[in-house]
C-alpha cells in the first residue's frame, strides 16, 4: 500500500460530502449536526434556495468508518422534519388564512348590524315621528270635521229657510216685501220717524187674491193683510165652490189638541197640512180688510157631509176679546152658531170661564154654546162626560146636527174668502 495509503487515509480523513438538497422556506443560515459516528456536518442555505451540507468525518486510526450513509439519516430525518414543519405551517397558514377570513365576514356581519341597529333606531324615530304627526294631523281634522260638521248645519238650516222663502215666493206671484230696520250702529240720539219701514206692493191679501192671481191649486201660500202688512201663510182652498177661500180652521184626526191658552190662540197653533187654528190675530186682521163670508164644512163619523154659510163674518182685536160678529145663515144643515153666539167674546180654558174651562178649548161662548168646533176629538161620535162635578160636553158639537150635545163630529173646516168674489174661468 504504501504513500497510496497513507493519500488515501488523508482524502477520507478530509473528504467533504456535499449534498445539495431543494428545501423551501427552512431558513437556517448555518448550523452544527451530527453525531458520535460521522463527525461534524454543517448546512448552508443557498441563494437559490438550495440546502448545502458539508461533513467532517473523523480520522479512526486507520480503521474505515462503520457505516457512512448512517450519517445521511440524521440529514433524512431532519429532513422529513422540515417536510413536515412545511406541511404544518402550510396548514396553519391557511387556518390562518380561513381565520382572518372569518374574521372579515365577522366584522363585516358586525357592521351590518350596526347599520341595521341604527337604521331600525332611525326608523323607530321616524315612526315615532309619523305617529306624532298622524295624531296631531287627526286632531287637526277632527276640529276640521267639527267646523265642518256645523257649517253643514249651518248651510243646512240656510237652505231650508232660503227653500221656504222661494216656496212663499212662489206662492204669491208679484209680490214684493222689502223691510227696513233702523242700523243698530246709528246713534241713539238721532231722530228715528219709523223704527220699522214696510213697502209692499202686488201682494195677495188672501187666498182669494191668489186665486184671481191665476193659481188654482190648493195648498200653501204667503199673503199680506192690507191691515198688518206682514207675511202670513195661509192655506187656501182652491176646490170647495169655486175656490179662493182661506181656511182659519180645521179638524181632521185629533192629532193635534185645542185645550190651548189664550196666547196659543192668539196667535195660532197645529199644522196648516193637518189640523191648526189660524190665530185670533191673523182671523181679525183677514176679516178687517172687507166684508167677508164665512163656510162651515162638517162631516159625521157616518161620512154624511153638510155646510153652514154665513155672509157676514168678523172678529174684533185682542183689545176687545176678539168679539164675534156673524149672521146671513144658510146651508144644509140648520143653525147652531151663528143665531146663538153671535156678539161674544172669545174665551180659553185659562181665561178664567168656566164654560171654556168645562169645554177644554177656546171660542166665542155664550152659555155656554150650541156649537163648539174647537172641543176635544171623540172619535166614534158619541161620548159621556168625564170626571166629577158639574162638567158639561167638551166634543166637537153642532148641536143641531144629532140635537144632541154628546155627539162629536169626526171632520170640521172653517174657510172665509170675501163676499164680492166671483168664480174665473181658467185661461
Amino acid at each position: 500500500m504504501g504513500p497510496w495509503s497513507s493519500v488515501a487515509s488523508g482524502l477520507w480523513l478530509w473528504m467533504r460530502l456535499v449534498l445539495v438538497a431543494e428545501v423551501d422556506g427552512f431558513n437556517t443560515t448555518g448550523s452544527d449536526g451530527g453525531g458520535t459516528q460521522c463527525g461534524e456536518y454543517t448546512n448552508q442555505l443557498t441563494e437559490n434556495g438550495m440546502c448545502r451540507i458539508v461533513a467532517t468525518l473523523p480520522q479512526l486510526g486507520g480503521q474505515r468508518c462503520p457505516d457512512m450513509f448512517r450519517c445521511t439519516d440524521e440529514v433524512s430525518f431532519w429532513l422529513h422534519e422540515n417536510e413536515e414543519l412545511k406541511r404544518q405551517l402550510s396548514a396553519l397558514r391557511e387556518t390562518v388564512s380561513e381565520l382572518q377570513e372569518e374574521l372579515r365576514n365577522h366584522r363585516h356581519r358586525v357592521q351590518v348590524l350596526e347599520l341595521q341597529r341604527d337604521e331600525r333606531a332611525h326608523l323607530n324615530m321616524s315612526i315615532q315621528q309619523r305617529l306624532h304627526d298622524m295624531e296631531q294631523h287627526y286632531s287637526e281634522a277632527t276640529s276640521l270635521l267639527h267646523i265642518q260638521g256645523t257649517l253643514i248645519l249651518d248651510l243646512q238650516n240656510q237652505v231650508h229657510n232660503l227653500t221656504e222663502v222661494v216656496d212663499r215666493v212662489k206662492r204669491s206671484p208679484g209680490c214684493l216685501v222689502n223691510i227696513l230696520q233702523p242700523n243698530s250702529l246709528m246713534s241713539s240720539q238721532e231722530p228715528h220717524h219709523h223704527p220699522e219701514t214696510q213697502h209692499i206692493r202686488n201682494c195677495p191679501i188672501d187666498c182669494a187674491s191668489i186665486y184671481y192671481n191665476g193659481v188654482r191649486r190648493s195648498g200653501l201660500h204667503t199673503v199680506v193683510t192690507a191691515m198688518s202688512g206682514t207675511p202670513m201663510e195661509v192655506y187656501c182652498d182652491m176646490d170647495t165652490d169655486g175656490g179662493g177661500w182661506t181656511v182659519i180652521q180645521r179638524r181632521v184626526d185629533g192629532s193635534v189638541t185645542f185645550d190651548r191658552s189664550w196666547g196659543d190662540y192668539r196667535d195660532g197653533f197645529g199644522d196648516l197640512h193637518s189640523e191648526f187654528w189660524l190665530g185670533n190675530d191673523h182671523i181679525h186682521d183677514l176679516t178687517s180688510q172687507g166684508g167677508y163670508v164665512l163656510r162651515i164644512d162638517m162631516e159625521d163619523w157616518s161620512n154624511k157631509h153638510k155646510h153652514a154659510i154665513y155672509q157676514n163674518f168678523r172678529v174684533e182685536d185682542e183689545e176687545h176679546q176678539y168679539r164675534l160678529h156673524v149672521s146671513g145663515f144658510s146651508g144644509s144643515v140648520p143653525d147652531s152658531f151663528g143665531w146663538y153666539h153671535d156678539k161674544q167674546s172669545f174665551s180659553t180654558p185659562d181665561s178664567g170661564n168656566i164654560c171654556a174651562e168645562i169645554s177644554h178649548g177656546g171660542w166665542w161662548y155664550n152659555q155656554c154654546f150650541y156649537a163648539h168646533l174647537n172641543g176635544v176629538y171623540h172619535r166614534g161620535g158619541h161620548y159621556t162626560p168625564r170626571g166629577r162635578g158639574p162638567l158639561g160636553p167638551d166634543g166637537i158639537v153642532w148641536h143641531a146636527w144629532k140635537d144632541s150635545d154628546y155627539y162629536s163630529l169626526r171632520k170640521v173646516t172653517m174657510m172665509i174668502r170675501p163676499r164680492s168674489f166671483r168664480r174665473r174661468v181658467s185661461p
